[in-house]
């Protein structure tokens, strides 16, 4: 085989080992928030035909939401989201103990409804320490955006106000009606039957063994 060949062919197979590495790393935007019919924010991640759907009631400014964001529902939208097997939902529950959670609630369904929940949920946690001290949120989270997205969250919130307080009371109401008393509050619905989880949330050892559990009915 000549040696302008063998380069040819090394080259296609580099080429393609590159791409499958891509493939491999790349992670799929799961769907899910935006607005829904008739104008609702919905505040989602994931396939809405999931089999298994999981509420949590939170707040952006509570040190237990944050602790378990970033312990147990980033590995649920890794493992059970992002492959359509939990639909997850956040449900608004700001704290007047927190005097920047509604600041925080109103920027979230902004950014949820240009689709962009994902985004802006992992921003607010992630940098909760930073913007609580103060509630400089969007000086705080815009860095985490294009400027040319985070203006369109801003002028949303703006023009959508009202709409974005709705959304809020909305969900606070399902959370009065459910008796959730802290957050987070978490519920799993699969088979038809909805279900609470103890508060505070829940360790992903036995949220993934719960899911396991269901998946398997």
């Amino acid at each position: 085989m000549n040696t302008f060949l063998v380069r040819r062919i090394g080259i296609f197979f580099l080429i393609v080992g590159m791409a499958s590495s891509l493939a491999v790393s790349a992670r799929p935007i799961p769907q899910g928030a935006g607005l829904a019919a008739g104008g609702a924010i919905r505040k989602g991640i994931g396939s809405t035909s999931a089999p298994i759907t999981m509420e949590v009631f939170g707040d952006f400014q509570c040190p237990a939401c944050r602790s378990f964001f970033e312990s147990t529902v980033k590995q649920v939208i890794d493992d059970y989201v992002v492959p359509g097997k939990v639909y997850l939902v956040h449900r608004d529950f700001p704290l007047e103990i927190h005097p920047y959670a509604m600041q925080a609630a109103r920027l979230a369904n902004a950014a949820a409804a240009s689709g962009q929940f994902e985004a802006i949920e992992r921003a607010l946690y992630d940098h909760q320490e930073q913007w609580s001290i103060k509630g400089n949120i969007e000086e705080v989270v815009a860095g985490s955006f294009p400027p040319a997205t985070f203006k369109k969250f801003q002028a949303y919130e703006a023009q959508h106000l009202a709409e974005i307080n709705a959304s809020i009371d909305r969900d606070k109401s399902l959370g009065n009606q459910r008796s959730v008393n802290q957050t987070p509050t978490v519920f799993v619905t699969a088979h038809g039957k909805t279900e609470a989880l103890p508060g505070g949330g829940v360790d992903y050892k036995l949220l993934k063994q719960y899911f396991d559990y269901l998946l398997r009915q």
